[in-house]
């Protein structure tokens, strides 16, 4: 192997086994899945669908592929499923290629309270490009007014309602969200992407009775490879029973060439260890974690040396894996926070909050349970890693970002550089090392 990618591979390994994974959208894949993603099936073209392939030799792919299909379809109780899509937005794209003309209408969650880019985000996107988008946002309280949802779909009359969240930490009424789709005709997309292993272990709502079709990625809380599944509920079949041959024809060929079969083999090794009980007790864990981690990052830590003693969370909390943290009250930047927690080991991500009119320096971070749970963590190591986190923002509670875009970039580009002798959050750094050599990665 080239000796210089063997390097940063081996860095990049050193790096995952010594600092904190906050961001709520990794995990760690199981060996028996990396082995899979990195097996001879990388090797094979196949073109189509099992036993209708445009390539010959694929007779054990058509096994593969069928078996992860079927493993789908037995774990979510669902008539349809089709493994293939690359990733969550291409999944995304075939559904809504599927249901919509260019020029229909859609309605989603705007991405700044949470929602995602393919659920209709406006120019930027081909969802708010190809498709006339509407969107709803969050209250004051960081809470979803469903009233509203339910005016704007009465009067917007959308074809598809695709909902589901990035950084929303509350639990999603689909109940009620199949209830506003059925009184205006529309189709309900439930993207779960964030929020599959929670549905497996029954510690979040399942959209499966309300929705028409359900969209998820496969690694996150699946801890599997990073592809994506769309599956057809019995509702959707009962509203239009070709749905999933027009699903199949949007990902194949309408948006895609042949599928990465080391991928749909990664995807069936996930489905196996989902069905599991030990991956039900971990998806309680990812929650139960998240609720201490949440709480303590609230009511604050006696360890913080500046005035900073507590964080602000949107909506209070969370219900899920993630939470949301404003940092509005403490005048700072989601992106000198973020850069400050990483020189302490501790890996989250800038983020967007309701209100912020800009992904590039956001006034959030997002931070996440599901990697430090897989590790074994629990309740005890949330507590600790709340207060480090207080602490490291402590330290950079005076560091405010200039107004102009320029002045901004001059700012972060000084600072990465001044805080590497920051003495306290290389003090943490250190604990968080420890932390982690207790709980390897597996």
């Amino acid at each position: 192997m080239d000796k210089h990618l063997q390097e940063l591979i081996t860095r990049e390994e050193k790096r995952q086994e010594n600092t904190l994974t906050l961001i709520p959208s990794e995990n760690y894949a199981s060996r028996a899945v990396r082995e899979a993603v990195g097996s001879v099936l990388s090797n094979k073209y196949s073109e189509g669908y099992p036993g209708r392939r445009y390539y010959q030799g694929n007779d054990l792919v058509d096994e593969v592929e069928r078996l992860a299909i079927e493993r789908a379809k037995k774990l979510f109780n669902v008539p349809h499923a089709n493994v293939q899509p690359y990733s969550g937005s291409p999944a995304n794209s075939a559904v809504l290629f599927a249901l919509c003309e260019p020029g229909d209408t859609i309605m989603g969650m705007e991405l700044a309270s949470g929602g995602h880019l393919t659920h209709g985000q406006p120019k930027i996107t081909f969802s708010g490009k190809y498709f006339r988008s509407v969107q709803f946002g969050v209250e004051g309280d960081g809470t979803i007014d469903y009233k509203k949802v339910q005016a704007l779909a009465k009067a917007e009359k959308p074809r598809v309602i695709i909902i589901g969240t990035t950084a929303y930490p509350l639990a999603l009424d689909w109940k009620l969200f199949g209830e506003i789709a059925d009184s205006v005709g529309a189709y309900l997309v439930a993207d779960i992407a964030h929020v599959v292993g929670l549905i497996i272990g029954n510690v979040y709502p399942s959209p499966f009775p309300y929705a028409h079709i359900v969209t998820t990625t496969t690694h996150k809380t699946l801890r599997g490879p990073r592809g994506a599944m769309i599956m057809v509920t019995e509702k959707g079949l009962g509203k239009y029973g070709k749905l999933g041959e027009d699903i199949d024809r949007a990902v194949f060929p309408g948006l895609q060439g042949g599928p990465h079969n080391n991928t749909t083999a990664g995807i069936a090794q996930a489905l196996f260890e989902a069905d599991t009980p030990e991956f039900k007790k971990y998806a309680k864990q990812v929650v139960a974690n998240a609720k201490v981690l949440a709480q303590a990052l609230q009511e604050g830590s006696s360890l913080a040396r500046r005035p900073l003693a507590r964080l602000k969370l949107i909506g209070g909390g969370t219900e899920s894996h993630l939470m949301l943290v404003d940092l509005r009250p403490n005048g700072l930047s989601g992106n000198v926070v973020a850069e400050a927690l990483e020189k302490a080991r501790i890996v989250c991500n800038k983020n967007s909050i309701p209100g912020d009119t800009s992904p590039f320096y956001p006034s959030g971070i997002r931070l996440g349970t599901p990697a430090v749970t897989t590790r074994g963590m629990g309740e005890t190591e949330m507590t600790k890693i709340a207060e480090w986190i207080i602490k490291a923002v402590g330290e950079v509670e005076n560091e405010k970002l200039p107004e102009d875009k320029d002045g901004k970039q001059a700012f972060l580009k000084e600072f990465k550089v001044r805080i590497k002798g920051n003495k306290v959050l290389q003090e943490i750094a250190g604990k968080v090392k420890d932390l982690c050599q207790k709980f390897p990665v597996p």
